[in-house]
């Protein structure tokens, strides 16, 4: 192998690491502010709407099982996610 193709087999193999990473990164922030926001977002709209809609005195608690739902909901995507993240793909060698 010459130097020049080591150099770019090289140059390649850290742009590849860096994508990876960057990849990884966008999901981790994705899923994080996910985990954040939709439960506090869920448990207030589903409280605001047993209030008002079907006027329930004890929403508070029906509102915080939603958001607990929630939270297992975005824990079983982000493994889902991770685990499929690295799968190889299945490449057919066309003779």
């Amino acid at each position: 192998m010459t130097e020049q193709t080591q150099s770019d087999l090289n140059t390649r193999m850290r742009m590849s690491a860096h994508d990876q990473t960057t990849s990884t990164l966008k999901i981790m922030l994705f899923f994080t502010v996910m985990m954040v926001t939709m439960p506090i977002f869920l448990y207030f709209v589903s409280k605001y709407v047993l209030e008002t809609v079907f006027l329930m005195s004890s929403a508070y608690i029906y509102s915080a099982g939603v958001a607990v739902l929630t939270v297992h909901v975005i824990l079983a995507l982000f493994l889902y996610v991770a685990w499929h993240e690295d799968s190889p793909s299945k490449q057919v060698k066309a003779d």
